[in-house]
């Protein structure tokens, strides 16, 4: 069984960095695509960022240009470095990974802004 692995949440001032984690050692075959998520009090989950097996990235506008998505796929690993962090980031965030496998989510790691 596939478990996705994160870590790196955490509590940070505004205007701090955070970098989170997700690995799937579990996936043995070819990863298509692999994003973050996240979801706050009483609001529905939205993407965050995403990236493609051919490294082609996507943002949502609220967090372009301080959120960079990275991959290591000798690692099974998906990054998202996050700097100038604001309180609205506040939220769980989650990987997902989608393979030939089947589409995997992660358990959720918290990140508190505080302001």
């Amino acid at each position: 069984q596939v478990q996705l692995v994160e870590s790196g949440g955490g509590l940070v001032q505004a205007g701090g960095s955070l970098r989170l984690s997700c690995a799937a050692p579990g996936i043995i075959f070819s990863i298509n695509t692999m994003g973050w998520y996240r979801q706050a009090p009483g609001k529905q989950r939205e993407l965050v960022a995403g990236i493609t097996s051919d490294g082609r990235t996507n943002y949502a506008d609220s967090v372009k240009g301080r959120f960079t998505i990275s991959r290591d796929l000798a690692k099974n690993t998906v990054y998202l470095e996050m700097n100038s962090l604001k309180p609205e980031d506040t939220a769980v965030y989650y990987c997902k990974i989608a393979s030939r496998q089947g589409l995997f989510w992660g358990q959720g790691t918290q990140v508190t802004v505080s302001s």
